[in-house]
């Protein structure tokens, strides 16, 4: 399967081509989103054309795209801009990353100067936990809007299952340091998150750090399709088992994290780094390639989205540049081989909440 999506990855870079089988066997048809050759950085000629999925929603989805997690306010309006002049046409965003008024300002800017249009650029965004209650779920994706400056969200998500205390800061904690809870039922939220879509503010819905219990939870009651699942996964996680009930529900996942998270805040000194595995050294090697180039595309030739993080313009550039090769069935099957169900993004500290995700198996 990972063989037939990587051939269709790297013998055409234009018109369609099919991914991975949905749970009735039936190949979903990607497309290719283009690029303005006019108003490309002269860095990279001619542009890439990044493979796109259809989502349940209809709309088309870029495979590929550019994480904001950790973009530290002052370097995430360069990042933007960068990513869009490169030939990105999918930023991730969420509220909680605080900085969702810097990417609007970038986006305003590339379509102002004429490198994008913004139909051409898939933006998503995810609600924070603090905005569960129903009557917090609409002003909370106008503020999102307002931020970026848009007049709808391409994706919304729910970012987590589980709610934190409303009406104050982002991450709320008690006097001893621990973090606060809501118990609001995250289906309430779902469905007070569908007048996104009825109101023309959002085109499509989906969630975040969800297991297979809660998504079908949620499609139990769901008048708009689930369309994403927005999860952690690198080789450490490689999430198939929630990867193959996803197809079955024609939901696409989006891998975040997908090289390893090394500049996660909660990391400490002697922690296992992905990034440093010899193996993926060797392989990275083989084609020429950085690791993270490898891992990136890992991840698309298993049909996944990929949202890699940089604000690094060397990086930025380096990271897309994923579309002239392709790993062997060997090395693919070597790179699952370090799968161990590791997280590093697991929040251990919210295991106790009612509605944590990480204590089932999928």
């Amino acid at each position: 399967m990972a063989r037939l999506v990587a051939r269709a990855l790297v013998g055409s870079l234009s018109g369609e081509l099919l991914s991975r089988p949905g749970g009735s066997g039936c190949w979903r048809r990607l497309r290719f989103c283009g690029t303005n050759p006019a108003t490309f950085t002269r860095t990279m000629t001619p542009p890439p054309k990044f493979p796109t999925v259809k989502l349940a929603s209809g709309y088309e989805m870029p495979l590929f795209g550019l994480g904001t997690w950790k973009s530290e306010p002052g370097k995430v309006k360069e990042a933007v801009e960068t990513a869009l002049s490169l030939g990105y046409r999918h930023i991730d965003c969420a509220r909680a990353y605080q900085n969702e008024a810097e990417v609007g300002e970038a986006l305003r800017n590339k379509i102002a100067d004429g490198t994008v249009k913004r139909e051409d650029v898939f933006i998503t965004s995810k609600l924070w936990n603090t905005f569960h209650s129903p009557e917090l779920v609409m002003p909370a994706l106008k503020k999102t809007l307002e931020d970026l400056g848009l007049d709808y969200i391409d994706l919304y998500l729910i970012h987590w299952p589980m709610g934190y205390k409303e009406g104050g800061e982002l991450f709320p904690k008690d006097a001893d340091g621990k973090m606060q809870f809501s118990d609001v039922d995250y289906l309430d939220t779902w469905k007070a998150l569908e007048e996104g879509v009825n109101t023309k503010l959002v085109r499509s819905l989906g969630v975040s750090n969800f297991n297979e219990e809660q998504i079908e939870r949620v499609m139990a009651e769901a008048k708009v399709p689930v369309c994403v699942n927005q999860v952690e996964c690198h080789p450490y996680l490689t999430q198939k088992k929630l990867m193959e009930f996803c197809a079955s529900k024609n939901i696409v996942v989006t891998a975040y994290s997908p090289l390893g998270s090394p500049d996660r805040p909660w990391a400490k000194p002697g922690d296992v780094e992905l990034m440093d595995e010899p193996k993926l050294k060797t392989i990275a090697e083989k084609y020429n390639k950085s690791v993270a180039q490898v891992l990136i595309r890992y991840q698309l030739q298993r049909g996944n989205v990929v949202i890699p993080k940089s604000v690094t313009p060397s990086r930025i550039k380096e990271n897309m540049e994923i579309l002239d090769f392709e790993l062997s069935a060997d090395d693919v099957a070597a790179i699952d081989s370090f799968d161990n169900g590791g997280r590093f993004c697991g929040l251990s500290w919210m295991s106790h909440h009612k509605y944590y995700p990480f204590n089932a198996k999928a």
